[in-house]
């Protein structure tokens, strides 16, 4: 029996633009084929977003742009530039 299940790839990005080199990521498999962790490795699955799509990932989701508050541009948070990807892969079950 075959079924498709989902793999999701988040990439955080140095800036808004698909382009950019990637700071962070993640890396979830819905195959069960793997079992990534964040910060399992020292080097991002791909150099940028566009990589990512290069080798087949859909982009679903990107970061909305929203601009800092005033005096609060040089603060540090959470990872603003986030684009999530997804490939569908079949499987056999059983």
């Amino acid at each position: 029996m075959t079924a498709v299940r989902q793999q999701v790839l988040v990439l955080y990005l140095g800036t808004s633009a698909l382009d950019a080199e990637v700071v962070g990521w993640s890396v979830y498999d819905g195959t069960g084929r793997t079992s990534p962790t964040t910060g399992d490795s020292d080097e991002p699955p791909y150099r940028t977003g566009v990589d990512a799509l290069r080798d087949g990932w859909r982009l679903f989701q990107a970061a909305q742009l929203i601009p800092p508050y005033p005096g609060h541009e040089y603060d540090t948070s959470f990872l603003k530039h986030e684009f999530l990807f997804e490939k569908l892969v079949t499987t056999t079950d059983g």
